[in-house]
């Protein structure tokens, strides 16, 4: 059996665990979709995510197809390969070529914790989403192990220690860590800041598949999830919906 089988008996059926962050994350996006949305994937990537070996996981994270129209953004022009988004724009710099109040869901998976001015990615967040809009991140906790060691490690060797570490990690794509919005307070006051009033942040603790190499390893990593406070779970969760009239009394993005 495989260290997810041994730890998480139950993905012995249908493949997955009840701690499968991908699939949290993912169900609660689909939750908030309808036909007619159109949804901005900020650092949408090659589509990496359609290798998955799991059909249920990859399903959920492909959204072409379910929404009207599906926007890539990325600053690699890798994105221009991904097959599962409708139009791809590749940026230069903070401003998102999309005009103002275009759209109804935007993800920012596993991106925020690369980003220089964060400042900058809320503020256009904003201003492209509708009043009423949604805003879906997922990113590492700056206070967790993971996040704690992978500062230890200089961002030129990320590439090669994850693609040993961890499952499905290619080198092509990793690229550097700067952590500069990435614990809850600093979350929450982005998003406040940026008209996002109605918001939860919340840690998450999925596998700890930083930690397959090694069984006794794995092994630690579950107890320690399952025992710390959530504040220091690997993971930060981010949904949050988008008042306008917030920023008219509340001030500037």
């Amino acid at each position: 059996m495989t260290l997810k089988q041994i730890f998480y008996p139950e993905s012995r059926f249908g493949g997955f665990s009840d701690v499968d962050g991908t699939i949290a994350f993912y169900m609660r996006v689909n939750a908030l979709l309808t036909p007619d949305s159109t949804v901005v994937d900020y650092g949408c990537g090659r589509g990496a995510y359609g290798e998955d070996p799991l059909p249920v996981r990859r399903d959920l994270r492909i959204l072409k197809g379910k929404a009207r129209r599906v926007i890539g953004l990325d600053v690699d022009k890798a994105g221009q390969e991904n097959p599962y988004i409708d139009e791809f724009h590749c940026l230069d710099g903070g401003h998102w070529p999309l005009a103002e109040n275009a759209v109804d869901l935007c993800i920012c998976d596993h991106v925020l914790e690369h980003l220089e001015e964060p400042g900058a990615f809320f503020s256009e967040a904003g201003r492209v989403l509708k009043d009423g809009a949604y805003l879906c991140i997922r990113t590492p906790n700056l206070w967790s192990y993971v996040a704690l060691a992978s500062k230890l490690v200089p961002n030129r060797s990320h590439a090669g220690v994850l693609a040993r570490v961890k499952d499905r990690s290619s080198e092509r794509d990793v690229f550097p860590t700067l952590y500069r919005c990435n614990t809850i307070s600093r979350l929450k006051k982005y998003l406040r800041q940026s008209g996002f009033s109605d918001h939860v942040v919340y840690g998450f603790a999925p596998e700890p598949s930083y930690l397959s190499f090694s069984k006794a390893a794995y092994g630690l990593g579950v107890i320690y999830q399952r025992i710390v406070p959530r504040a220091l779970h690997p993971v930060l969760f981010a949904f949050a919906r988008l008042r306008k009239e917030a920023l008219s009394y509340g001030g500037r993005r």
